[in-house]
């Protein structure tokens, strides 16, 4: 089989350096660990100039559109890695789907008005990368063997340069507002409790947006919100008007060797203010029955989409309620695992679950047609992913919360949380505003 081309370089921990040659590049997009302060991750993956871009046509079901990236990664070619190297992509597929994709992959209402105008998925097909392993601490240009040699030397010229300068400042103009009052929110919760108490859900996950005008470089606020909120599936995807920041600390679906991993994230509280304070925070979460509840509903959800692509009886859940920690926020977090069918892919895997469970609530397609009832716009990149699958099959996605739009003069970011029979709606507009405090706070201090 052929075999990828390695060209070492000096490892770096931070990916930044290595992003500013190529941040102004045609499909410039990096997906980052968050090194060195984040420690949950092991790879940064870069790379621009996409030999081809794909977003879902018109009226293309979102099966159709996946066949089409079947068939690139087809046409690119296999490739293997040499011998001893445990590097995560071979050259192939590096972008997005937003939330609002879901609705080509199921029979979904789209009354919410979408007033950001993002593709519904926007996928580029990739011939070399430039990869950090932390683990290994090495960082390289890797080309698949269809990338010409004329493009690999002017690669390897770019990257051995001296870095460029740096990028002109991110400024807000104003502070950021919500789309929605304090009492339009309560009214939203009241509505979902009175679907629960119906019989129509278990559990909603609800969102509200935060909007500020802007203006400068979102290369700028980027690196300023990496510093202050590093997290294992960060990622930055520039786009022709605008850019996606993305500081996520959720994994969605990871496929390596056919073993299948969902990290679902659901039961949060703030971090205290010392470190006495910051443990009993911790300790309440662990402890809270409406916490677990929440988060058993999302695994037993996962456990039932992963099912539909992985081969039976292989399903399983080997860690339940861990508490991870990030400088605003405790987190609980669950693990699902499975096998994949043989008969099965990566796309069939985000097919039969795609949008995460974790920002939908259950039942999934139930909770969705609420949240497009009740919330006002589309959510855009928000609670998509951002993902790459290399042309062995090979996958790894986020689930794109903490996460912020910037195109047109504006940045969007959005806060939510899932919405039970017993919710307390003050309590969870809070929670919606801590979960991207710092993200906000940091922007306006800049």
């Amino acid at each position: 089989m052929p075999t990828c081309t390695l060209h070492a370089l000096p490892y770096r921990a931070d990916p930044t350096p290595w992003f500013e040659r190529i941040r102004h590049a045609y499909g410039a997009v990096l997906l980052d660990s968050g090194r060195p302060t984040a420690v949950r991750g092991r790879f940064d993956i870069l790379s621009a100039w996409p030999s081809a871009l794909f977003e879902p046509a018109r009226n293309e079901s979102g099966r159709d559109f996946f066949q089409r990236l079947r068939q690139a990664l087809h046409d690119l070619g296999p490739a293997e890695l040499p011998d001893n190297c445990e590097l995560p992509f071979t050259g192939g597929l590096i972008g997005l789907l937003s939330y609002d994709f879901g609705a080509r992959l199921e029979t979904l209402p789209q009354h919410a008005r979408d007033d950001n105008s993002l593709p519904l998925a926007r996928l580029g097909l990739y011939e070399w990368a430039l990869i950090t392993d932390h683990q290994r601490q090495t960082s390289q240009l890797l080309f698949h063997p269809a990338c010409a040699p004329v493009d690999r030397e002017r690669l390897i010229r770019l990257f051995e340069a001296t870095t460029p300068a740096a990028a002109p400042p991110f400024r807000l103009h104003g502070r950021f507002t919500a789309d929605i009052s304090r009492d339009a929110y309560r009214r939203s919760i009241e509505r979902i409790q009175a679907y629960i108490q119906a019989g129509d859900c278990y559990q909603v996950n609800y969102t509200q947006r935060f909007r500020a005008t802007c203006s400068g470089d979102a290369w700028s606020a980027y690196k300023a919100l990496r510093e202050v909120c590093p997290t294992p599936f960060a990622g930055f995807v520039a786009l022709d008007d605008g850019a996606i920041v993305s500081l996520s600390p959720e994994r969605f679906l990871r496929l390596e060797r056919g073993l299948v991993e969902t990290r679902p994230i659901k039961g949060t509280r703030p971090r205290g203010h010392d470190e006495q304070s910051d443990a009993l925070q911790a300790q309440a979460l662990l402890a809270s029955d409406k916490d677990r509840a929440e988060n058993l509903m999302i695994v037993d959800l996962l456990r039932n989409d992963l099912g539909r692509s992985c081969r039976i009886g292989s399903v399983r859940v080997p860690q339940l309620f861990a508490l991870e920690s990030y400088p605003n926020v405790h987190h609980l977090v669950s693990c699902v695992t499975g096998e994949l069918a043989a008969d099965h892919d990566a796309f069939d895997l985000l097919a039969g679950s795609f949008p995460g469970g974790s920002i939908t609530g259950a039942p999934k397609i139930r909770a969705m047609q609420i949240i497009d009832e009740l919330e006002p716009t589309r959510r855009s990149i928000y609670c998509g992913s951002l993902l790459y699958i290399d042309v062995r099959g090979e996958m790894d996605s986020s689930i794109a919360i903490r996460t912020l739009l910037v195109r047109d003069e504006q940045v969007s970011c959005w806060g939510g949380g899932g919405i039970v029979a017993d919710s307390d709606w003050q309590a969870e507009y809070q929670e919606s505003i801590d979960k991207v405090s710092v993200l906000m706070r940091t922007l306006e201090g800049l």
